[in-house]
């Protein structure tokens, strides 16, 4: 089972200390208060914790100078500072003592939860080691219970250890490409886990995910008053990364006017936050990914070229499952240690069909796919062997497959297909049977898109991407063919 995670709220009021106590705790997490900064500082000292709250004014130590111990002590745990002095140099001058960001006091449960939800995540990001099979060991203080990997001893993922090793102390742009579900995002930790920035701020936007109204002032931030609602001094997800690392996660998705302020972050190192006249310096490592054709991307129209150079620095291509099909029964291996640990129970292993079921399904999401389908089947087995039926996998030969997948998926899947048979039909060639091998293949080809398209020649030209006169003229040479040679007809 995973384990509780653990805030700690620092203020010198009693009322809101009770408060705030009651609120987390019927959410789940587990609270430590404290009301005196001192005591706060022997509690950091004798345990870790996930989220710490801390109010501005403390007695006995000035909230700021608080912080600043606080880092030193728990330099990866996301501090927000709870505030009655919303002002513009408070907010400027916490973030750059480490703070994560602050709150007004009195706050809104709404804005609470979001921004607590919203740190936790940072906080799991940037202490969950990824790990990969090299000679690269986690930080310091990194217990193995908060350790994920990288799983891969195919040749392709082999290749991209190497590199990650070789880049990830390098401080340059990194562009992640690879279908969705082949472990993207967890490249970009392992990169960051093992740069020289892995103390600072990890802080991860799904492109994809954020509506694009909201997207610029997510990414850098506003001014009081910049635009109706703009009630305080927002710190966007830019700045906070400043020191650190931003993983822009399916970046073809942003806007190319987003793209053009981005790449000024790029080459110049600046921002601006929305109603704003300043200019801010910042310094953040960018690694990008994306599940999209960038370059075909940039011919449309939908993605600067300049950015795609700026980010293209290095590329790690994430294979998709189906290219790499010897990594497999170590992924299943993986998953089934990992859930059998999380959800507490006896360890259970595949039998010989469910790993064959694995091993011959096409995977169109990839090692996500594979984990969730693992985790159904650990919940579901009461044994010590998951039997194949407990792998909620569609028929192989479904056409519902089929249509789920990619354009990509399907030529890969024919691509395999055809590695599969060629060395077949070159054997053919070397007798007497059937010399001509392109002749057979096109012939095969032709009847059998006649027979989908229930012998319409006008569809059948276009599924072929030929004239219909093309067509008609291969349809009549396979006839003539036919009628010449009795052996066609059998």
């Amino acid at each position: 089972m995973s384990k509780m995670e653990r805030i700690l709220i620092i203020d010198d009021d009693e009322g809101l200390i009770h408060f705030l106590s009651r609120f987390f705790t019927r959410k789940g997490y587990e609270v430590v208060a404290c009301i005196r900064g001192l005591d706060a500082l022997e509690e950091l000292s004798r345990r870790t914790f996930d989220l710490i709250l801390l109010d501005y004014k403390m007695p006995e130590i000035n909230g700021l100078d608080m912080l600043s111990k606080i880092k030193h002590i728990e330099i990866k745990t996301p501090v927000i500072v709870m505030t009655a002095y919303g002002t513009t140099d408070l907010a400027i001058e916490t973030m750059k003592r480490g703070a994560y960001d602050y709150l007004i006091k009195p706050f809104d449960r709404k804005d609470l939860t979001r921004i607590v939800n919203e740190a936790l995540l940072v906080n799991r990001q940037m202490k969950e080691m990824v790990r990969i099979p090299a000679d690269l060991s986690p930080p310091p203080g990194v217990p193995d219970k908060n350790t994920l990997e990288i799983i891969g001893n195919s040749r392709q993922m082999q290749e991209i250890f190497k590199l990650i090793g070789q880049i990830a102390e390098k401080d340059i742009s990194v562009l992640i490409t690879g279908e969705s579900g082949t472990g993207k995002e967890l490249a970009a930790r392992a990169i960051y886990h093992h740069s020289l920035r892995n103390d600072k701020p990890f802080i991860a936007i799904n492109c994809a995910a954020i509506p694009e109204s909201l997207f610029e002032s997510e990414l850098f931030g506003y001014e009081q008053g910049a635009f109706t609602g703009a009630e305080r001094t927002y710190i966007g997800k830019i700045e906070r990364s400043n020191g650190g690392t931003l993983f822009l996660d399916e970046i073809g998705e942003m806007s190319t006017t987003l793209q053009s302020k981005l790449l000024r972050v790029l080459q110049e190192g600046e921002i601006e936050r929305l109603g704003g006249k300043q200019t801010l310096g910042v310094d953040v490592r960018v690694i990008a990914a994306t599940n999209k054709n960038l370059e075909m991307e940039i011919e449309t129209g939908r993605f600067r070229k300049d950015l795609y150079w700026r980010l293209k620095v290095i590329t790690i291509d994430m294979p998709p499952l189906r290219r790499r099909r010897e990594d497999i029964p170590h992924l299943a291996d993986y998953f089934l240690t990992r859930f059998c640990s999380e959800y507490n129970r006896s360890p259970c292993y595949l039998s010989e069909p469910s790993l064959n079921k694995l091993l011959s399904y096409p995977w169109p999401g990839n090692v996500r796919e594979l984990e969730n389908c693992i985790r159904r089947a650990v919940l579901i087995t009461s044994g010590d062997i998951i039997p194949e039926g407990h792998l909620m996998l569609p028929d192989a030969d479904a056409e519902q497959l089929l249509n789920s997948l990619t354009r990509e998926q399907l030529v890969d899947r024919l691509k395999e297909k055809l590695d599969e048979i060629i060395p077949e039909l070159l054997r053919l060639s070397k007798s007497d049977i059937h010399a001509n091998i392109i002749e057979l293949v096109e012939d095969t080809l032709i009847r059998k898109t006649m027979e989908a398209c229930d012998e319409n020649q006008v569809q059948a030209a276009k599924m072929l991407g030929i004239s219909r006169n093309t067509l008609r003229h291969r349809l009549k040479k396979q006839l003539g063919k036919s009628e010449d040679d009795p052996a066609e007809m059998v």
